[in-house]
């Protein structure tokens, strides 16, 4: 909380102007009379921009005190927040005097030539300008658009292509969909702002288009479906909105007539048309209405799979917009029997404008269609085909569902066939009527006769039946999508340790060879990259597995290959000869603990630095203790028991679970390459036992790292001193280059006597809190300290990726790779532990 605290400040007193906007909009709220709802006649008038004031009254001022007073309350908090963080943005990017002259600028642009079109366009008879040249609007949303605009153009190729297609993709779907004057003039200054920004950025004039990696415009493609899919819901949520769109708004929610609504219709339209909506009527229920927004559930699980490069979501996306395209030919099309194009026709309903009609129709048609055609254009980017057994099983339960269901409704409405409505209904006709039980009422109202059953149980199961499969098919479809093929292909383990023998991978490189790891070796097969992918996150392990020269060449490849895969690529527990690269691929890193290292043939245990670790191997050798250098295949069995007996009391002990990872366990010691010391006390019995996994070059061990370390209660204080000492000797004895005691989590390495450590970020500051928040569980920080008795030199690990956006996604993932079986006893355990 204090980090977040400091970060919070350090942000806010590099944005003044935008924090004196906020001031400033909440003071003219209170002033406006705004502050405790909308603006009254007296405000709108005197205050508000449109072509009443600023044309009719001669108001002029108000194209700019318009745009320093939000309209409502809603308004108030969404301008205070846009301004702390949108026009903060925008403020520390082009600077403050920059900022004002921007902010005006696209403020005044936006409204004013807002203003200008919508009083020519009522001059001329163009509909959605005659039809809200009488709105007023206060708005101060307007000129923090235009300014973070203008500002993206100082941003990088990622987030300025992010925050301009976000932006205008927003500000578009609001115009055409909800239409007031508001969301036109913001549109105006968002394009005045890039005009602007791209002058000022100080670019060549020439306007190009940045190329896009596979993820990039997976991601970006995914946005725009997300867009549309929800722009239909924002004028269903604003019926009495001027979009041009907006009766795309007309699929969702209650779409059937009230009682009032059927005698009015009946009194005046033809028996056809009574009876359809007389039908229509009977469909009613919170299933159906339920139902009328399962296009918009695909179409956001589509966008969620398309992120992730799925050929599944690719066909899902096309697929239902194609059905909104059927669907919105059928509605249309019972809009059509209601009115006439005719004025002088009074037989049916009012009159419809053809002109009305076809921005009608073709903004329900048109949009869908041309996402239709995007995704399809696009196709080759999403190539990525779920594994077999996800399909399969995908499959089964979708088929199961349909029916299960279809067969509880068939025999139950067996039952009550004779009161369906119409009169006569039989079984065949029942079962042959099924189908329309799983479409959205719009279609099942106008294609014939709708059988509806008698009220009770028959009639829940006419309503619900629908909405329930499309859940199931929602949930195995998120199943389906998420399901990654992470199989362990046959000689892929003798491949990775060909290449650590041979050199490469570093001092945690051999932890690649274990469980949960998948492999990824280059086209020559000279260079590999452990990984495992948790949530669209690959998180690798160590360094990657290459010749000397090779690293810059093999963590593209790599890069490329998560791109392809549309996973997000973190390279965890990296050394700093790496960093370079990363800097070249404009990526950002960050530390994620320090790894402590010996050099066995200059070490020397003398002086006052060594003093405790010599007192634990003076003791050790009064105690009669000695060491046994092995491999777990060399022990005889009372050891190998005697060892389990250790790690089970040892876990036995912790409520916590297990962590894993990094971290190895009792498994990862059986590998034959990894060596064990154990510390036998005067008895011959295992008092405590480490295990060290080899680094090699050219097929010799030259370097060994600490994981496993575990010691018996009844042992004596400093027995783990006494056997790591114990092995550093011997390891210098065979020649060994390089003693790892392996790396700290989040731990950070001590400052040198006179220098100044350096500046906290918003990295480091996290990486502090959250080891003093885990020390109390796991004593990452203890460790560290019983490490330091050892007098090591120091090197951090990194962990490098390529968006800051994906911090949230990549935390989640790499607490699942550490705590990956994590039960709820256990977390309930670690809350209770932490809050201790």
């Amino acid at each position: 909380m204090r980090n977040t605290l400091a970060f919070t400040r350090r942000y806010l007193a590099t944005i003044p102007l935008s924090i004196a906007f906020a001031v400033l909009i909440l003071v003219t709220s209170l002033v406006a009379g705004t502050f405790f709802g909308p603006p009254s006649e007296v405000t709108e008038n005197t205050w508000a921009a449109g072509v009443t004031t600023v044309v009719d009254m001669g108001h002029w001022w108000t194209v700019f005190t318009a745009l320093f007073i939000p309209w409502d309350p809603f308004q108030l908090v969404a301008g205070i927040l846009a301004a702390l963080v949108l026009l903060g943005v925008a403020e520390r990017l082009l600077g403050r005097l920059r900022m004002v002259a921007v902010f005006l600028v696209t403020g005044l642009v936006g409204v004013g030539i807002g203003v200008l079109l919508q009083w020519v366009g009522s001059l001329a008879g163009e509909w959605w300008a005659d039809g809200t040249s009488y709105d007023l609007t206060v708005d101060p949303l307007t000129p923090i658009v235009g300014a973070l605009l203008a500002a993206s153009s100082l941003m990088g190729p990622l987030w300025r292509r992010r925050v301009r297609l976000v932006a205008f993709g927003l500000l578009i779907m609001f115009a055409l969909y909800v239409g007031d004057t508001s969301t036109v003039y913001r549109l105006i200054a968002a394009i005045a702002g890039v005009v602007i920004g791209h002058v000022i950025s100080g670019r060549a004039r020439r306007v190009t288009w940045l190329k896009s990696s596979f993820g990039e415009a997976r991601v970006l493609i995914a946005a725009i479906v997300v867009i549309v899919a929800v722009g239909p819901l924002t004028s269903w949520l604003d019926p009495d909105g001027s979009g041009a769109f907006g009766l795309a708004g007309s699929f969702y929610g209650d779409i059937f007539p009230t009682a009032s609504d059927i005698q009015e219709l009946c009194a005046s339209a033809t028996s056809a048309v009574c009876d359809d909506v007389q039908r229509l009527a009977q469909l009613g229920g919170i299933g159906p209405i339920v139902q009328t927004f399962v296009p918009l559930a695909l179409l956001l699980v589509a966008a969620w799979g398309l992120r992730r490069g799925r050929r599944f979501a690719l066909w899902l996306g096309i697929v239902v917009n194609i059905g909104q395209i059927v669907l919105a030919f059928v509605f249309l099309s019972l809009v059509a029997s209601f009115a006439s194009t005719d004025p002088t026709d009074t037989t049916g309903l009012a009159a419809i404008d053809i002109g009305e009609y076809i921005v009608w129709g073709g903004s329900t048609v048109a949009v869908p269609a041309a996402v239709a055609i995007l995704l399809f254009v696009h196709r080759k980017r999403f190539a990525l085909k779920s594994p077999r057994e996800a399909v399969i099983r995908f499959s089964v339960t979708v088929a199961a569902a349909f029916a299960v269901l279809a067969l509880v409704y068939s025999v139950a409405g067996a039952f009550v066939v004779g009161a369906y409505i119409p009169q006569g209904t039989t079984i065949v006709e029942l079962v042959l009527d099924l189908p329309r039980r799983f479409l959205p009422v719009t279609i099942i109202g106008v294609t014939q006769d709708a059988l509806v059953p008698p009220p009770g149980f028959v009639l829940v199961l006419f309503q619900w039946i629908g909405p329930v499969f499309w859940a199931v098919f929602t949930l195995a479809s998120l199943q389906l999508l998420n399901a990654d093929d992470q199989t362990v292909r046959v000689g892929d383990h003798q491949r990775i340790r060909a290449l650590l023998r041979r050199g490469g991978g570093g001092t945690l490189g051999w932890m690649t060879t274990w469980p949960g790891n998948v492999y990824w070796f280059n086209a020559a097969g000279d260079a590999a990259v452990a990984y495992r992918v948790i949530n669209g996150v690959a998180i690798t392990m160590s360094d990657p597995v290459c010749r000397p020269g090779d690293e810059r060449q093999t963590v593209r490849d790599f890069a490329a290959f998560c791109d392809a895969n549309s996973w997000v690529p973190v390279f965890y527990s990296v050394h700093e000869q790496f960093l370079p690269v990363f800097d070249e691929m404009e990526w950002q890193y960050m530390s994620v603990g320090e790894e402590t290292l010996l050099h066995p043939q200059t070490l020397e245990m003398t002086g006052k630095a060594w003093q405790n670790v010599r007192s634990s191997l003076n003791r050790g050798v009064r105690e009669g203790m000695t060491t046994l250098w092995t491999t777990y295949d060399e022990l005889p069995r009372p050891y190998i028991a005697q060892i389990n007996a250790i790690s089970e009391a040892w876990v036995s002990e912790k409520e916590l679970p297990e962590m894993g990872f990094t971290l190895g366990a009792l498994e990862e010691i059986k590998d034959p390459d990894v060596k064990l010391m154990l510390a036998l006390d005067a008895s011959g019995r295992i008092a405590a036992v480490t295990s060290w996994l080899p680094m090699y070059r050219d097929g010799r061990a030259v370097g060994y790292t600490l994981d496993f370390m575990r010691r018996a209660d009844e042992s004596m204080g400093g027995t783990m001193e006494y056997l790591i000492a114990s092995s550093a000797l011997h390891m210098k004895e065979e020649g060994v280059e390089v003693l790892s005691l392996s790396g700290a989590p989040l731990a950070q390495a001590p400052v040198p006597k006179g220098e100044e450590p350096p500046a906290p970020t918003v990295m480091t500051g996290l990486s502090e809190f959250l080891a003093k928040t885990l020390e109390p569980a796991y004593g990452f920080s203890s460790l560290f300290k019983f490490k330091a008795k050892f007098n090591p030199s120091y090197s951090t690990i990194y962990m490098a990726y390529p968006d800051p956006l994906a911090l949230p996604t990549i935390g989640g993932a790499l607490g699942k790779a550490y705590l990956p079986t994590m039960s709820a006893k256990e977390a309930v355990s670690l809350v209770r532990t932490l809050v201790r």
